[in-house]
């Protein structure tokens, strides 16, 4: 049985991910992480510290927000319990803070725990390998209206990835307001939208002489990230090798 917490179990994605982990037969949640007060019926205690917790588990799932990830990372490593880290909008000190801890536990992160985008990632690498200099590349996201962070970390790993499969040093340009001037060759532009209900939307548009390419993906509901992440939970708490992990070592 795969004993897991989930870190910032009073949101929405943390209870989806309940949800679904209580109709898995091989898994149950422990305990949840919280500093938010919910009334939801829970068969876990929740917390509002890591530090509170005194039992043990094979795994943390955090979709929480970037704020709480030090007390994961200390909580994580003084309990050598591996982490599957979902939240996004991590700063440039904070990602350092990743692969530090991840000398000494195993840490998955992604900021897009759907297969589908996942997969997307291999398309967008082989379409840009393929096309080169032929085709301007631009992304467009689109999320419902209380996402906090844009672009989103979805949209990042799209454009990291269109950039590490062409041909040049890309230019990546988030708005173009303040640009009175022609797209240059070397640009990948990224949109964010924003508004209503919308769970995620990802367009990568190839834009060449004459015809134009798009890839798409949509997700209807936030259960395809809940799902990808009980994916992870169970792939990363089988590894014994300290270091960061990703969607890409799931697929091997």
């Amino acid at each position: 049985m795969l004993k897991i917490i989930i870190a910032g179990s009073s949101g929405h994605m943390g209870k989806v991910l309940a949800g679904l982990a209580a109709l898995d037969p091989d898994v149950e949640v422990v305990a949840g992480f919280d500093i938010a007060p919910d009334e939801t019926p829970r068969t876990f205690p929740v917390y509002a510290a890591p530090s509170e917790f005194a039992g043990t588990a094979d795994v943390i799932v955090d979709f929480s927000v970037a704020d709480a990830l030090d007390g994961l990372l200390s909580f994580a490593a003084s309990k050598n319990i591996p982490l599957v880290l979902c939240a996004t909008g991590y700063s440039p000190e904070q990602l350092k803070d990743i692969e530090k801890s991840a000398e000494g536990i195993p840490i998955f992160r992604s900021a897009n725990m759907s297969v589908g985008i996942n997969l997307l990632i291999d398309l967008i690498k082989r379409a840009c390998s393929v096309l080169g200099e032929s085709f301007d590349v631009e992304i467009v996201e689109r999320h419902h209206r209380r996402k906090l962070d844009a672009p989103s970390g979805t949209a990042l790993m799209l454009v990291d990835a269109a950039a590490s499969s062409l041909p040049y040093k890309s230019e990546y340009v988030f708005e173009r307001e303040s640009r009175r001037q022609e797209r240059q060759p070397h640009e990948i532009g990224i949109s964010a939208i924003r508004g209503g209900t919308i769970v995620g939307e990802h367009d990568v548009v190839f834009a060449g002489l004459d015809e134009v390419i798009e890839l798409r993906h949509t997700a209807y509901s936030r259960d395809v990230f809940a799902a990808g992440a009980l994916r992870a939970a169970k792939f990363i708490s089988q590894v014994e090798k300290p270091g960061t992990y990703s969607m890409g070592d799931i697929f091997c």
